[in-house]
């Protein structure tokens, strides 16, 4: 039997299959050209269809990466931003310390006593009482308060915030992100600022990492920040991301543990950046790595808010320890509320603009006795409209401007007073740290 008859092979029923008996009709290579030039135009064909089909996907800009195999896996690389975060904080993180506050604390011990011991006699030594009493046992040191600096020159000086290292009696050591610890001296706080400045008391020829200070002339709201603190007095440069949330801000501090401590900040940087208790004066960073801030408040009732010093504040206090070993400033020596509409109707006030000077929170004068504002002759319920002619307003407080000045300097004062405009001329005094 043909094999090629066998019900099996007929069974398949495959589509134009011949037997080899056509060998025998001279037809083979017939049949071979007919093969090949089939094969040929067909490849062709697809390969034309194959280019009208590309060229049409890429006029539509069709991304041809996302035809892949579904088992293949893509290395996703980091971004251009997170590159730039990663980057920043590893260049400034050898520069920031924690500082730990510690001082000599009482020690209290507790005892118990019978106060009716001496009746015993009278009464018989049942009659007694049993009472606890405390008494201090001599004093030992303690770690009272901890927070965050930044060097800022090779010789291990560091800015701080003030409230970080408000206490004088305490002692204050650092301690570097490579683990090592140093004591540091207090070598100026700004009476003006929340700004201080430390010295490490390292060995002398001993040279630190500092932070490269940048612009915060240039910040803009949107722009991502960093800051890196001692979290919590645990969390060594603990990292957090954000934006710049307003710019401009006015607020005022309260040290938490700090008796007395209320602090006015004026111009001051809104962040959504994590700040938390302990990274007080830690870095506030652009993504250049330069340091735009200094980290010092944070509202407690909300969530995301915290606020930084610009750090363009706080360079002229650098210098001035540089030079002097102390941060002065130009005092006239009032106390005022910059007026708004809204004031000025409440209290039938004469302008809606200027700094009005009243008495402090603790009845403290509006005019310093002895001070410059005293020697021109300013008295309290006076409205400071114009200092050099330049309009004092909520944007452009009387400190700012007064800032911009140097002790000794002469200034005239357009003040309103009953009604009545008077311009007065003034020496500015000399506050220093």
């Amino acid at each position: 039997m043909d094999p090629y008859e066998s019900p099996k092979f007929n069974s398949l029923k495959i589509s134009g299959f011949k037997k080899p008996g056509f060998l025998k009709n001279g037809t083979f290579w017939s049949v071979i050209l007919t093969i090949f030039l089939s094969s040929f135009f067909g490849f062709l064909a697809g390969m034309v269809s194959y280019g009208l089909f590309y060229s049409y996907l890429s006029d539509m800009n069709f991304d041809f990466s996302i035809i892949k195999s579904s088992q293949e896996k893509e290395y996703v690389p980091q971004t251009s931003q997170e590159q730039a975060i990663i980057k920043a904080v590893k260049d400034v993180s050898p520069a920031v310390v924690s500082i730990v506050i510690s001082k000599d604390v009482p020690v209290i011990e507790q005892y118990i006593y019978n106060p009716f011991e001496e009746f015993e006699d009278l009464f018989g030594e049942g009659f007694e009482m049993q009472i606890p009493g405390f008494k201090q046992q001599g004093t030992e040191k303690q770690d009272v308060g901890w927070g965050t600096g930044f060097i800022v020159s090779e010789n291990g000086m560091i800015l701080t915030n003030k409230h970080v290292v408000l206490d004088i009696e305490a002692e204050y050591t650092v301690f570097t992100s490579e683990g090592k610890n140093y004591p540091a001296q207090v070598l100026a706080r700004d009476p003006v600022k929340d700004i201080a400045i430390l010295k490490i008391n390292a060995q002398t020829g001993e040279d630190f990492p500092k932070a490269l200070l940048g612009s915060s002339d240039e910040i803009q709201i949107g722009q991502t920040v960093v800051a890196i603190g001692n979290a919590l007095g645990e969390f060594k440069n603990t990292v957090s991301v954000g934006v710049v949330s307003g710019l401009g801000r006015t607020i005022t501090a309260y040290g938490e543990g700090l008796a007395g401590f209320v602090e006015s900040l004026e111009d001051v940087i809104q962040t959504d950046a994590a700040i938390n208790p302990g990274n007080s004066g830690g870095p506030l960073l652009n993504l250049k790595g330069e340091v735009i801030g200094i980290n010092t408040a944070m509202v407690e009732e909300a969530q995301s808010i915290g606020f930084a010093i610009p750090i363009n504040q706080a360079k002229r206090s650098i210098e001035q320890v540089r030079e002097s070993g102390k941060i002065v400033y130009p005092f006239l020596g009032v106390r005022y509320v910059l007026l708004t509409e809204q004031i000025k109707n409440k209290n039938n006030l004469g302008s809606d603009y200027g700094a009005w000077l009243v008495k402090g929170n603790e009845n403290d004068p509006a005019v310093e006795p002895g001070s410059s504002a005293e020697k021109a002759g300013l008295k309290e319920n006076d409205i400071i409209l114009e200092l050099n002619n330049e309009k004092i307003t909520i944007d452009n407080s009387l400190s700012e401007i007064i800032a911009k000045y140097k002790p000794g300097d002469k200034v005239v004062l357009k003040v309103l007073r009953s009604g009545q405009e008077k311009i007065i001329e003034a020496v500015l005094g000399e506050r220093s740290s």
